[in-house]
């Protein structure tokens, strides 16, 4: 990611939806030293919030609803929600919920594309998101899977003004000039049965290390740590409930 505070159009966000929230406060901490601190106010729902030293880096919630899964999900900051929601509905998407406020962080919906990959958009008043990206232990990238990029990347571009550098493998895309995140393809690497989804990637020292921690923790290591071509290495783990999140070794750390 080549900024490291959000910018609209780009990710601000990420946040748990957990089955076990005291579990995950505890695998989080020993995995990335996050500092988590939940929200007192019962109408908050023991909302969450992960800290790198005064950084907010990331959210830990329960399930809303007994149909939500136990997954990681992705917020794209916008300067207007409700205008945001009304791109998401011209350009095929749905919106599924909001767009609302909460408290006074902010205002929030979620919808989905065109091709099934649940997002987040975040309209910031007091939170303005991420006060930290791309360094170890907060979010660094963020990667759609999808069956159709195609349709998926005109979606974005239409909703949130990306631009797309497609290539045989891979499409990045980047909004302002800047690179943050991309779309693969979900071809035969996943079952059918599997949705379209946004998966957050973490900055860590050391990728090989942090797998193993995350194993040790009681996670589980998806896709084993392997150096991209002309690019970093990267490894996908996933917690002890099985909601899953990337890492890739952050620039400058060896």
């Amino acid at each position: 990611m080549e900024f490291d505070k959000a910018v609209p159009g780009g990710p601000c966000w990420t946040e748990l939806g957990t089955d076990d929230l005291e579990g995950a406060k505890r695998f989080y901490a020993e995995l990335f030293g996050w500092r988590p601190e939940t929200d007192p106010r019962q109408e908050a729902g023991c909302y969450t919030v992960a800290h790198l030293g005064d950084a907010a880096v990331a959210a830990l919630s329960r399930l809303y609803q007994e149909s939500q899964p136990v997954a990681w999900n992705v917020s794209f900051a916008v300067t207007d929600a409700d205008a945001a929601a009304r791109r998401v509905e011209e350009a095929g998407g749905t919106v599924v919920v909001g767009p609302m406020d909460i408290f006074d962080a902010g205002r929030f919906a979620v919808a989905l594309d065109p091709t099934g990959a649940a997002f987040q958009l975040w309209e910031p008043r007091a939170f303005p998101g991420a006060g930290l990206l791309g360094a170890p232990g907060a979010l660094g990238w963020v990667e759609l899977a999808t069956r159709d990029t195609g349709r998926a990347t005109g979606f974005y571009s239409a909703v949130l003004g990306w631009t797309a550098e497609p290539s045989e493998q891979y499409t990045e895309f980047i909004v302002g000039g800047q690179r943050f995140g991309g779309a693969a393809d979900m071809g035969d690497r996943f079952p059918p049965e599997v949705p379209p989804h946004w998966l957050p990637y973490f900055a860590v020292e050391d990728v090989d290390a942090t797998a193993e921690a995350a194993v040790a923790a009681g996670g589980t290591v998806r896709a084993a740590p392997m150096t991209v071509p002309d690019g970093p290495r990267i490894a996908v783990l996933s917690d002890p409930r099985g909601a899953a999140f990337g890492v890739f070794r952050a620039e400058g750390t060896g």
